[in-house]
């Protein structure tokens, strides 16, 4: 029963929402971004990160470092404290937060099928997958030459079976029947998500229901920009498009026949809330489009965390460090190329 949360939600809440909020004041502020901007070399950034919840994930790491091993070491940090979070949960909590990892096991198993299909090594895959959607079959999926048996012999006994029974063909695995694959895959995977927190009711479903039609949203025109200039007709593309968010039904109909980003922005400034964000935005251009999206749902994210009593801070935290995480990857990779100039283009402040 809505408002009715704080009579019972600690019994089983209160400890984890309790360590979520601890995280959470832990994550990177303008200040520490500022300084690492300022860095000159990847030592640097380490150093500056040593004085951070990282710390001792990178302290051990040798010189030179690289790119990689920074974004590999606080990406550990962030598994560590979902599994330490996971192992302490009960239901219908421990249900919610693996649905928060079903995005990564979606794009690990695409990474996987598409790199096989460009005949690149599994191990080297493996290593380039998401920790947070391993599964145990997930090496087994290179045997597979189509989606029928992509499901039979991997797929049935994870939880992405049931996203599965509405892109199961016969046709052969290529770049675009796995792009496909993926959009039909997320867009199950957003419905059953949603449908989940709103059974869950309260306040969690209020708050993941706003957040999860914002992914709906953005993936929606995501996908109308991606596929302008493609084979991929009207019909398939509306087909992919969640059945929820703002901008359903109506605003679907008017994307799927979107032709250029122009008329795409024409769509979406008819929605208040996604009016600012194509103001930042000149006209034609798409490049800045998801910083500006990434700004937005941070945003979201901050706010879902003025409210106790829900679950939706668990999903907020780990958006957030996630987002974190990509803001240290572009400053590393623009220091370890000599780019410092751009230094400010994808970096998404939190706080």
């Amino acid at each position: 029963m809505y408002g009715f949360e704080a009579l019972t939600f600690n019994i089983h809440g209160g400890y984890l929402e309790a360590i979520v909020r601890g995280h959470r004041s832990g994550l990177l502020t303008a200040a520490d971004y500022n300084n690492l901007c300022q860095c000159e070399t990847l030592d640097d950034i380490k150093m500056h990160l040593s004085a951070t919840e990282y710390g001792p994930y990178l302290q051990n790491e040798p010189s030179p470092l690289h790119t990689t091993t920074i974004v590999e070491k606080c990406t550990l940090k962030l598994v560590d404290e979902y599994k330490h979070m996971l192992c302490q949960a009960t239901e219908p909590l421990s249900t919610f937060l693996e649905y928060i990892t079903y995005g990564h096991m979606i794009d690990n198993v695409v990474l996987i099928v598409t790199g096989t299909l460009h005949e690149r090594d599994v191990q080297e895959l493996l290593e380039k997958c998401h920790p947070l959607g391993m599964f145990d079959s997930i090496a087994t999926l290179a045997v597979a030459q189509n989606m029928r048996e992509l499901y039979r012999l991997v797929l049935v006994d994870t939880p992405l079976a049931p996203y599965f029974s509405e892109c199961i063909t016969s046709e052969d695995l290529d770049d675009m029947n796995i792009e496909i694959m993926r959009n039909t895959l997320y867009k199950a995977y957003l419905e059953d998500f949603y449908r989940f927190c709103q059974k869950l009711g309260g306040a969690t479903a209020e708050i993941m229901s706003d957040l999860l039609a914002f992914e709906a949203d953005r993936r929606a025109v995501n996908i109308t920009i991606n596929s302008i200039g493609t084979e991929l007709t009207r019909d398939d593309r509306r087909k992919l498009y969640s059945s929820f968010g703002l901008l359903y039904p109506y605003g679907h109909e008017e994307l799927a026949v979107c032709e250029d980003i122009d008329q795409v922005r024409g769509v979406m400034e008819k929605y208040p809330p996604y009016q600012s964000i194509f103001a930042k935005l000149s006209y034609g251009e798409s490049q800045m489009l998801d910083k500006a999206f990434y700004e937005e749902e941070v945003k979201r994210l901050c706010l879902s965390f003025e409210q106790q009593f829900h679950y939706a801070v668990f999903f907020a935290y780990i958006r957030l460090r996630e987002q974190e995480i990509r803001n240290l990857m572009w400053i590393s990779e623009c220091v370890a190329q000599n780019q410092k100039s751009r230094v400010h283009d994808s970096v998404v402040f939190i706080f």
